[in-house]
């Protein structure tokens, strides 16, 4: 239950409250399977990334940053400015 949000935790427990504790759970994880969203970018991001050998972990910092990919005339490559 570590991995859920406020707002996840909030529908189990009102869930549990009103159905039963066993009802609630089976009804919050069919619930959850079915509302599963899957981030593409996110997913591309770590594939990306894991497959860079000899890079242990990766510190983005507090703020992160934000990846441009370059567009237009006599631009190539890929641009990542720190989040202020």
């Amino acid at each position: 239950m570590s991995n859920l949000t406020k707002g996840e935790i909030r529908k189990l427990n009102a869930l549990k409250k009103s159905i039963g504790d066993e009802l609630g759970q089976k009804a919050f994880d069919e619930w959850r399977k079915s509302n599963s969203k899957v981030d593409k970018v996110a997913e591309k991001i770590v594939t990306i990334l894991s497959s860079a050998k000899g890079i242990e972990s990766l510190n983005l910092g507090s703020k992160g940053y934000t990846i441009y990919k370059s567009r237009g005339r006599g631009k190539k490559g890929i641009k990542a400015v720190k989040n202020t």
